[in-house]
């Protein structure tokens, strides 16, 4: 049982930072959008944790200190942890990671 106001909050998905308010004007909004392979990059795109590293579009804007930020501000926390991405490619006009290692 929480206090009397309180509300159970869903865990955020763990393949993307929590979103933050448009009225806020530090939002960063991350770019995952691609055409080639070429345009993904692993950035560091953060969590309520910390580190999370995710593939984005190469010019894509990353705040992690931001999103960190806005987590500690509206109470959310997430699962700690993040992925092991060895590459990322385009897929369907989106940037995706993988943790398999390339073949050359």
């Amino acid at each position: 049982m929480g206090q009397p106001g309180s509300q159970l909050r869903p865990a955020p998905r763990l393949d993307a930072p929590p979103s933050r308010s448009p009225a806020d004007p530090a939002s960063v909004e991350i770019d995952r959008s691609c055409s080639t392979d070429a345009e993904c990059t692993v950035k560091d795109v953060g969590n309520c944790c910390g580190y999370y590293p995710a593939c984005v579009n190469v010019d894509s804007p990353t705040d992690p200190e931001g999103v960190k930020a806005q987590c500690a501000k509206s109470g959310m926390a997430s699962v700690c942890g993040f992925p092991a991405i060895t590459s990322c490619q385009c897929v369907a006009g989106e940037c995706k990671g993988s943790n398999k290692a390339l073949l050359q």
